[in-house]
């Protein structure tokens, strides 16, 4: 059956299929390829998109900003909109929608970017909320389709840290859609919510997936990718001293590698990743609790298993797919 995506939001993996979310992974693989080549593209030919954003970002912006430039469309930054101030959610929805092809939203609230797929009349794009982060888990997943010599309902996958922010369910979500062996290693305290991983069981009697909550890190054994995110998300920086009592034997190092006993093993990290303290906030967590790096060893980030940086890169690509899909010209 052909996949249609056209004039659809982009909000949650929840609301595609295991078909759809696969024919969105091999358009990315294919439009990579193409830019790869250097052919210049003109799906997005006469495309206008926004970029609404509450949170700083790098790899979210510059992916949708090259992305539609890619394939001719034009873009426009807005940081200083009044949705929220002077202007409600809604109103700003029904504005843009007039305006602009495709809307994507990174912020706080999930509630804000329903809000305006709700109100816009166009296709609206997920860049973060406090809940989701739709777009990484095509990134992530098309590197690990180029990373491990297996399909995506054969391998298995590994989240180690915070399990249930917006990292750790849209990892848990997009695994159960594809079917893979999924684990959630953290502290019991930190894992996913009851209701989230009881619909996404559910999932998982149609895919073949399987769904792991473990506090124990001898579950990595057999692991072909391990993923980790940072300990603290934007707008919790008064939680940095709970958060590294409740994580510090958590973090990927050498040690959990050799505990998958896999020498192929890759890793994974949707980035900015605190492996070192030549940061700002890097150099302060030293300062205070005398870590080196956090959520990863310096060494596992710069060995040959961290792909982190193909995973930055296929942020483009996945993204281009998903506007491509969605309001392209194809």
């Amino acid at each position: 059956m052909a996949v249609n995506l056209r004039g659809r939001h982009f909000i949650t993996l929840k609301d595609f299929t295991t078909d759809e979310i696969k024919y969105l992974l091999n358009l990315a693989k294919d439009l990579k390829s193409k830019k790869r080549a250097g052919i210049r593209g003109n799906l997005l030919d006469r495309k206008n998109v926004v970029l609404l954003f509450e949170k700083s970002s790098t790899r979210t912006r510059c992916a949708f900003e090259v992305g539609a430039l890619d394939e001719g469309g034009q873009v426009t930054f807005l940081t200083n909109s009044q949705m929220g101030k002077k202007e409600t959610i809604e109103d700003t929805a029904k504005v843009l929608g007039r305006f602009y092809d495709g809307i994507e939203f990174r912020g706080f609230k999930q509630e804000t970017v329903e809000a305006l797929a709700e109100h816009a009349g166009v296709p609206v794009w997920n860049g973060l909320t406090d809940l989701y982060h739709p777009t990484q888990i095509l990134a992530d997943f098309l590197t690990v389709m180029e990373n491990v010599d297996k399909p995506l309902n054969k391998v298995k996958f590994v989240y180690v840290g915070d399990a249930r922010n917006n990292m750790g369910n849209s990892l848990m979500i997009g695994a159960a859609k594809v079917g893979m062996d999924f684990v959630a290693l953290a502290p019991k305290s930190l894992w996913p919510s009851d209701e989230l991983v009881a619909e996404m069981n559910e999932v998982a009697k149609e895919t073949g997936a399987t769904i792991t909550l473990t506090e124990n890190i001898d579950d990595v054994k057999g692991a072909d990718a391990i993923y980790t995110d940072v300990w603290v998300s934007m707008g919790e920086e008064d939680q940095f001293a709970e958060r590294i009592e409740l994580l510090k034997s958590y973090q990927v190092n050498m040690e959990m590698l050799k505990k998958t006993e896999n020498d192929d093993v890759m890793f994974l990290h949707c980035l900015p990743a605190f492996h070192d303290d030549k940061t700002v906030v890097g150099a302060e967590i030293k300062a205070k609790f005398g870590l080196d790096s956090m959520e990863v060893s310096d060494e596992v980030f710069r060995s040959k298993h961290s792909k982190v940086f193909d995973e930055a890169e296929n942020r483009m690509h996945t993204i281009k797919a998903i506007m491509v899909a969605t309001i392209g010209n194809l």
